[in-house]
């Protein structure tokens, strides 16, 4: 029930397709890798940005909207925008764009200046990684594209892994700053690495009004995308306020904390692993169905998360499907439509931090009016609609008329 895909004329492919260079997989692999610590560095730091701005968790946590907001409306935006640029030098500079952003951030002391700053330093994600995706899609054969494209996701499962957990280990001992300015200097290697290694000329085509509006129309890509901003919404309305609900509710150390972010992180790299193994069995669509539902399991098993040990035991089923999920959805939607890829992917891009947005702000209203224990059923619920509307979208035929 993946869904049929629509052929495409040989010319949506571009001659020099052909096997990735492993130095470009593992840049931009990179890449990801830093975009998902910068993205997740608010969660991760937030006890400690709570502190020191003297400002609610409530409040914090709307960080993760703000940038979040910014990067959904940001990223189709600027896709038609840097259209036209060579990859090369558009991805580079965005990993540059997001080096800056978190060292100015890093050096305010004012929440009200912060948010802001937020918004700006995410456009740097809205950028690179849908861009970093359409360019691996435009350098592979349709044979490769599905496995490539989850590869250079894994990125997302390794900060999981190692960028989130040290986030909160730096900001509850160095303070938040401290790691905003690490995952600058990240950014700042990440950007020389990708300019060394991608080839010149690397420009997908660009979109006409009449493909994005298809697009924006279509009545079962639209849907697709959709599921991204869903699931994504349940996952953040818990994950945003992790950190301070491990140490209110299970009274957990700093490096208890960190201990359950890394355990968490690596089932997640598990996750991401085994599905570019099987993605090509096994279909997108059905990928997407069950990382979903794995993710939902540990929503539903929430409860039972009463130590650490416990709370271990309930996060594996999440994070084997926290980041497949999403890279499953990247392939999918990359395979689905293969012309419109760009549109597509930004789109997905905006899904993602859509989702993330919706989550995190209703998971900091539920706080704020004591709703802090019914945060794991509303994200439940979100993803159980996300699981209805992967249903409805894998029993349907993909046409696309260009």
């Amino acid at each position: 029930m993946t869904g049929a895909a629509a052929v495409v004329p040989a010319a949506a492919v571009p001659l020099a397709a052909g096997p990735l260079r492993a130095s470009v997989r593992w840049a931009l692999l990179f890449g990801n890798f830093v975009i998902g610590c910068g993205v997740m560095c608010v969660a991760g730091t937030l006890n400690d940005i709570t502190h020191s701005l003297n400002v609610s968790v409530s409040l914090a946590g709307q960080l993760v909207t703000i940038g979040a907001a910014v990067t959904c409306f940001g990223a189709p935006l600027l896709a038609g925008w840097v259209a036209g640029f060579d990859r090369r030098r558009l991805l580079a500079l965005a990993l540059v764009w997001y080096a800056v952003g978190h060292w100015l951030s890093a050096m305010t002391d004012s929440y009200a200046l912060l948010g802001p700053l937020r918004g700006a330093t995410l456009l740097g994600a809205a950028v690179f990684s849908p861009q970093a995706a359409a360019a691996v899609g435009f350098m592979t054969t349709p044979q490769e594209r599905g496995r490539a494209m989850t590869f250079i996701f894994l990125g997302w499962s390794l900060a999981s892994v190692l960028g989130l957990p040290m986030a909160a280990w730096v900001g509850d001992t160095f303070g938040w700053r401290a790691a905003f300015g690490a995952i600058g200097a990240l950014a700042a290697i990440a950007s020389v690495w990708v300019y060394a290694v991608m080839p010149d000329g690397v420009k997908p085509a660009a979109l006409s009004l009449r493909a994005w509006k298809e697009v924006l129309t279509h009545p079962v890509l639209m849907p697709m995308v959709a599921v991204t901003a869903l699931f994504g919404a349940g996952q953040f309305t818990l994950f945003s306020y992790l950190t301070p609900l491990y140490k209110a509710n299970l009274h957990a150390s700093t490096n208890e904390i960190a201990a359950l972010l890394v355990w968490f992180g690596a089932f997640g790299l598990i996750g991401n692993i085994v599905l570019t193994r099987v993605i090509d069995k096994l279909g997108a669509g059905r990928s997407v169905l069950l990382t979903t539902a794995l993710i939902g399991t540990s929503l539903l098993l929430w409860p039972l998360g009463t130590t650490v040990i416990s709370m271990a035991i309930v996060l594996i089923p999440w994070g084997l499907g926290c980041f497949a999920s999403n890279s499953a959805q990247q392939a999918r939607l990359g395979l689905a439509a293969p012309a419109l890829a760009p549109a597509l992917l930004a789109l997905n891009t905006s899904a993602i931090y859509f989702g993330q947005a919706a989550g995190a702000a209703s998971g900091g209203w539920l706080i704020a009016n004591g709703g802090a224990d019914s945060l794991h059923w509303v994200g439940l619920g979100w993803v159980l609609v996300a699981i209805a509307v992967s249903f409805w979208v894998g029993t349907r035929h993909v046409v696309v008329r260009r």
